[in-house]
C-alpha cells in the first residue's frame, strides 16, 4: 500500500459515490463537496491510497494563507477498518507542516457520527465556522494544531 499524489479525475468513480453518500445525508445546500476541477486547482493536494494499482481511498487538503482545510476524506465500506483515513490524515498533515502551516480544518455534518469519531481521536476538536462556510445547524467544523517533529 502507498499512499501518492494523484490527479482527482482517476478516483472519479470514489469522488462519485462519496457524492451519493454525502447526498442521502445531507441536503444539496449543506452539501459542500469540492468538484474535480476544484481540487485540480494549484492550492490543492489530492492523494490516493494504492493497493494492487487500484486506488482504494482518497483524501485531499486545501491550502490557504494560514490553514489547510481537509476535504474529500473517503474509505469505501469494502476498505473500512484498516486505519486507511487515519494515514490519508496523517500524510495530508505532514504536507502542511512541510508548507509551515501549523493549523488543520474541516467541515463534516453532525450525522457523519465516524468521521467525527475518527477525527476527535486524531486531535481534532469543535471550532468555529470558518473560511466562506455559512451558519448552518448542518455543519460541524473541527480544527487541530499541529506540530513540526
Amino acid at each position: 500500500m502507498e499512499i501518492k499524489l494523484i490527479d482527482p479525475i482517476q478516483a472519479e468513480n470514489l469522488i462519485k459515490e462519496l457524492d451519493e453518500y454525502q447526498s442521502k445525508l445531507y441536503p444539496p445546500n449543506s452539501c459542500h463537496l469540492d468538484s474535480i476541477e476544484t481540487l485540480r486547482n494549484e492550492n490543492a493536494y489530492f492523494y490516493g491510497v494504492i493497493e494492487n494499482e487500484e486506488i482504494v481511498a482518497i483524501g485531499s487538503v486545501k491550502i490557504f494563507p494560514d490553514y489547510g482545510e481537509l476535504k474529500r476524506i473517503y474509505v469505501p465500506p469494502t476498505q473500512r477498518r484498516k486505519g486507511l483515513a487515519a494515514k490519508i490524515v496523517n500524510k495530508l498533515e505532514t504536507l502542511l507542516i512541510s508548507k509551515n502551516i501549523f493549523l488543520s480544518r474541516l467541515e463534516t455534518g453532525p450525522y457523519s457520527k465516524d468521521a467525527i469519531s475518527l477525527y476527535e481521536k486524531l486531535g481534532y476538536s469543535i471550532c468555529g465556522r470558518f473560511g466562506s462556510y455559512k451558519n448552518d445547524p448542518l455543519s460541524t467544523f473541527m480544527e487541530k494544531r499541529l506540530e513540526a517533529n
